[in-house]
């Protein structure tokens, strides 16, 4: 996403929320995003993270792309909710590793976002880098024992990585 493009979303409407979102490169990368151009982010078995796509996510937020359990974990690109939360059509799916038979299409459980692919940055902000820059201190991700697959980020800390990685 180009500097003024980020800017437009960010400055104008300061009300939009900002996330990371967590996937192993292996199972959905960055570069599947940008072919695909959008995804269901489907297969979410964790209540605070559903809760999230629930609850607060809204078309237009915007979204850190984050590799995990790979070589460089860290962050790769930009994505935004593109759609507010659906039930997640995998917990009905007997033969899905998300399959869920207490939920039914009448009571869902699961629910999920769609994102759609925003840029894919050149060289992934790593996990090390974030850690390493005092200016982004108070991200969860950093924190010990903070695994949650999809996190808030305050305004700050997104448009300093924005910054960062338009330099």
């Amino acid at each position: 996403m180009t500097q003024s493009a980020l800017n437009k979303n960010t400055s104008s409407k300061i009300e939009k929320k900002f996330w990371l979102m967590k996937s192993e490169p292996e199972v959905f990368s960055i570069s599947t995003l940008k072919k695909s151009k959008s995804t269901l982010w489907e297969g979410v078995r964790n209540y605070q993270a559903r809760n999230y796509m629930m609850n607060e996510m809204q078309p237009g937020d915007l979204v850190l792309f984050y590799h995990s359990s790979c070589e460089i974990p860290g962050v790769y690109g930009f994505a935004k909710v593109s759609s507010k939360a659906t039930p997640d059509p995998t917990q009905f799916n007997k033969k899905s590793e998300y399959y869920d038979a207490k939920a039914t299409k009448e009571k869902p459980t699961w629910f999920c976002v769609e994102i759609t692919f925003v840029s894919e940055f050149k060289k992934p902000l790593s996990l090390n880098e974030i850690k390493e820059d005092t200016n982004l201190k108070d991200m969860l991700v950093i924190r010990k024992g903070q695994r949650l697959s999809i996190q808030p980020v305050s305004f700050n800390d997104f448009n300093y990585i924005q910054q960062l990685v338009n330099k």
